[in-house]
């Protein structure tokens, strides 16, 4: 087949869709195949597709935290291993300053060998796929591996910096069991972590053969030139969303008093964009630091929203944007700052400050309302869904994950026969969204009640500044974590909190409204 300098439109088309089809079919595999509540059920997880270089090309619609900053992590694989990297290697990482998020997502990376001919194997890596799971626990201070007041990345599990998983296609679970239990804080389970990496080595070997079929079908060359198309197409969308923008700044204040700010200036003769995140706190010495790998997925996902085109969130979307991230921010900080409320909190307050820049959507909920809880035995983890912020032309959605997270909630009837708990209650929390012209939608009320004694975390965010309203319209209630205890007293906890259980008490979480807009 020949090999154009410009796609063909319904070629491009259909391999815009091939490749976002075998991350599906990824998912569908590491879904079919994890151990993990988290995984199986609540879908925690991502996987993508890279070209050589390691850039993205293309996502199933999996987690956004994830899928933007995936790329860093295969990038630093490569520039690491460089030509060790054989046929039939698996590499794990979560490093978070090496394109990881926080601890609890492990990345599993396969490099794919092919050749155009007959699919002989060559000395370096023409593709890679990855799959990223969130651990339901991965060591640490806490159960679950989300610790509300951890000071450093060491307390919060086991780091893997392009740990060889498997090598040549032998699985080295001796290795890995010796580095998740040979710690300060060594893993839980660690037959759960086995069996989700492994579940993660078949999502990618899924990967591996569907990529092989195509370039047996269509050949390596078209396969290769189409997805440079499909980065191509993603970076001219942008620069079509970028067209209309104008320029914007905005400062937002986190519970613990720390600001993010943002600058955004257009250039609309290179129509492109220009983030500066000059301003912000500087690294902080709680876990509320975001690795630089998170900031860059919060910019992507948000410029990818405004995009109305049908793309696959790939690396072109990034070209046409120039982001600043002073080093040693609580947006780029340095190691061992701890960061585990970073991925799935400040990445929040990030893409709401970037909507806030760009006057065109209210405040979400603003955080992922983390929840864990467990003991020796048991590990949970699960983000409580809140109110979306309203647009210049729509209202806000009540009770739905928003932004940087896609997750669900674990059916109650797993939870329950999984886990010594039961839902007491799960319903939706009226008039906590912002009023306006457009209104926020509303948070929610999850109460779970404790039949045996665990340690329960909260790490959550807008306990005490509330979501913001746009254009005058209100902002949205801030969120409430308490605990009723069996004898009928309550405890009022903070945004972030780690509380002992007893049978018979009940952890209830209020979670934030979003925030409206009055006009335009």
């Amino acid at each position: 087949m020949y090999v154009t300098s410009q796609p063909d439109p319904v070629r491009l088309e259909i391999f815009k869709n091939l490749y976002q089809f075998i991350a599906e079919q990824m998912g569908i595999v590491l879904q079919n195949t994890a151990a993990s509540v988290n995984i199986k059920e609540r879908l925690d997880f991502s996987c993508a597709i890279f070209d050589a270089s390691g850039l993205l090309v293309a996502n199933a619609p999996h987690i956004p935290v994830h899928l933007g900053s995936m790329s860093e992590s295969v990038r630093s694989l490569i520039n690491d291993k460089g030509n060790t990297i054989k046929p039939g290697n698996v590499y794990l990482s979560n490093n978070p300053y090496n394109g990881g998020t926080h601890l609890p997502d492990v990345t599993a990376i396969t490099p794919v060998f092919l050749d155009s001919s007959e699919n002989i194997l060559v000395k370096s890596p023409m593709l890679y796929v990855a799959s990223r799971g969130h651990q339901a626990d991965i060591g640490g201070i806490t159960p679950g591996s989300m610790p509300p007041h951890s000071k450093t990345v060491e307390e919060e599990g086991i780091l893997f910096d392009n740990f060889l998983l498997v090598a040549e296609g032998n699985f080295r679970e001796k290795a890995v069991r010796e580095l998740i239990l040979n710690h300060s804080y060594p893993a839980r389970n660690s037959d759960q972590n086995i069996a989700d990496f492994k579940a993660q080595i078949a999502a990618n070997e899924r990967g591996v053969q569907e990529l092989r079929a195509m370039v047996k079908q269509y050949g390596l060359e078209i396969v290769k030139a189409y997805m440079k198309f499909v980065q191509d197409n993603a970076e001219d969308a942008v620069r079509r969303a970028i067209d209309i923008l104008k320029d914007g700044s905005f400062i937002y204040e986190m519970d613990s008093g720390a600001k993010i700010a943002v600058k955004v200036n257009i250039n609309h003769d290179k129509r492109s964009a220009t983030i500066d995140f000059t301003g912000t706190s500087g690294q902080l010495n709680s876990n509320f630091n975001a690795p630089k790998a998170v900031t860059q997925a919060a910019v992507l996902y948000v410029f990818r929203t405004l995009v109305n085109d049908s793309i696959p969130l790939n690396a072109g979307c990034l070209k046409p944007l120039e982001i600043i991230i002073p080093e040693g921010c609580m947006l780029n900080p340095n190691y061992p700052a701890a960061v585990v409320a970073g991925n799935v909190e400040t990445s929040q307050t990030i893409v709401d400050a970037l909507y806030g820049a760009l006057g065109v959507m209210a405040a979400s909920q603003g955080t992922m309302n983390n929840f864990t809880f467990g003991n020796e035995r048991y590990q949970y983890y699960e983000t409580i869904c809140g109110g979306s912020g309203a647009g210049v032309n729509f209202n806000g959605t009540d009770a739905i994950h928003t932004h940087m997270t896609n997750s669900r909630l674990t059916d109650p009837e797993v939870l329950e026969t999984r886990y010594p708990v039961q839902v007491e209650s799960f319903s939706l929390r009226p008039d906590s969204g912002g009023k306006g012209k457009f209104s926020g939608g509303n948070g929610v009320i999850r109460r779970i009640k404790f039949l045996e004694p665990m340690t329960a975390n909260i790490l959550s965010n807008h306990r005490r500044i509330r979501p913001f309203g746009l254009h005058g319209g209100d902002a949205g209630k801030v969120g409430h974590n308490w605990i009723q205890r069996q004898d009928g007293t309550q405890e009022i906890l903070d945004g972030t909190a780690t509380v002992e259980m007893k049978p018979g008490d009940v952890f209830v979480i209020e979670t934030p409204g979003g925030g409206g807009v009055f006009e335009e």
